[in-house]
């Protein structure tokens, strides 16, 4: 068998193999906020698929400058838990877990949200995909942001999801805290790696007074802020944040990297060949020999022998998949049926915040059977960005699917 193929332990949470489905923004939960149909049907289509766990899209834990998309799902009040757990007993019903991951937008909200309000972040430092500029929160709210998402780690467990995890990348609040490029504070939460670090360790500390000591708590982390020059995160810098979360013991680290305004960083299009693939596994490599707890890698998994292949070197443990799973739901089943690669070619025209769609070939590649066609099931978009590099696909015409194939744009 396959090491892909494997059972696999994470925090005490024990996983049927080795595929993580990575956190995906499938702008199809209702406008307030709460868990629809169609996000119960496509969780259920994932497990059914074959992947071992399922990390949920970024889920906001304070409303309203939290959220950082439309018809993103929220967490912020105990009315949300019963949506989640019918998320979480889809996925059982079909032998997957369920991690809810759990975020704040910082300075990366929406450009018309939320109206009359200014986003937060760490530092006042000027957002370049929407031109807007954050104001710097105070002390009282850093904390009231802590308590906050302790509260949600708390309703992720009473949903009976099997984990949480705290989003540190991709530019949103946790990872604008540990970045010096976003974090230019002279307090106790800035300057050096420890105080920007130091809302996590407050997180987890508060958070595991919620969930208790054994329950998982994953970090999806960044690896790279994906900006050239000097006051931007660091490899010793990132390394040396996975030691500090393994010693307050987080449960597995995802390794991913970018901001919105770094460009073609999380979600590099046209990967076409297995060299470009696993564009971030050096600094999973990096990570894992550093913290010694589990690894997953995301970025560019493609074909099957450049998965085993991440594995059996040590780079991770675990492989996380985005795109590939919007086009094709059950590529697990089909990897293990022998299917050589994922039929994904990276063009990310999944970009669409109407809702999750694979433009290019969801239409062509029956999925599984009983829900019916894929782009007619889940009208909409998304990726590893969780929504955060949607607008560089903006201005870009999405291609006609019909029946003779895909078109561009006339």
């Amino acid at each position: 068998m396959s090491v892909l193929f494997q059972p696999v332990t994470v925090g005490g949470l024990r996983l049927r193999n080795r595929f993580v489905r990575s956190a995906t923004q499938d702008y199809l939960g209702n406008p307030d906020g709460s868990v629809s149909d169609r996000q119960v049907a496509l969780y259920r289509e994932l497990a059914a698929g074959g992947v071992g766990l399922i990390v949920s899209g970024h889920v906001y834990v304070a409303h309203p400058l939290g959220r950082a998309s439309v018809n993103q799902n929220a967490i912020h009040d105990d009315r949300f838990v019963d949506g989640i757990r019918r998320l979480a007993e889809a996925a059982h019903a079909e032998g997957a877990a369920l991690v809810l991951q759990i975020s704040h937008a910082g300075r990366q909200t929406p450009q018309d949200w939320p109206e009359g309000q200014v986003p937060v972040a760490p530092s006042a430092v000027r957002e370049g995909g929407t031109g807007r500029s954050p104001r710097a929160l105070t002390e009282e709210e850093i904390w009231s942001l802590i308590d906050a998402f302790a509260a949600a780690m708390g309703r992720a467990r009473a949903a009976g999801c099997d984990g949480v995890q705290l989003h540190v990348a991709h530019g949103y609040l946790l990872s604008a805290f540990l970045s010096p490029y976003t974090n230019r504070r002279t307090d106790a939460w800035g300057g050096s790696l420890e105080n920007r670090c130091r809302i996590l360790r407050e997180i987890l500390a508060r958070g595991r007074r919620a969930v208790g000591e054994a329950y998982p708590v994953l970090v999806k982390l960044n690896s790279t802020d994906g900006f050239p020059g000097e006051n931007v995160l660091s490899q010793s810098d990132v390394t040396a944040a996975a030691c500090l979360l393994a010693g307050w013991g987080v449960s597995a680290i995802e390794v991913s990297g970018g901001h919105r305004e770094a460009r073609g960083v999380m979600s590099r299009p046209k990967v076409l060949s297995p060299e470009q693939e696993a564009y971030f596994a050096e600094a999973a490599r990096a990570v894992k020999a550093a913290a010694g707890v589990p690894v997953i890698l995301v970025g560019g998994l493609r074909s099957r022998a450049v998965m085993e292949r991440v594995v059996t070197d040590g780079s991770a443990d675990l492989v996380a998949l985005s795109r590939p799973l919007v086009c094709e739901p059950d590529l697990v089943n089909r990897l293990r049926a022998g299917q050589a690669k994922a039929a994904c070619v990276s063009c990310n025209a999944c970009f669409n915040p109407d809702g999750l769609r694979c433009w290019r070939l969801s239409v062509r590649i029956p999925p599984p059977g009983r829900l019916g066609p894929v782009i007619e099931r889940y009208p909409g978009s998304h990726d590893e960005t969780d929504g955060a590099e949607r607008e560089a696909a903006a201005g870009t015409t999405a291609p006609v699917v019909t029946d003779e194939g895909t078109k561009g744009p006339t």
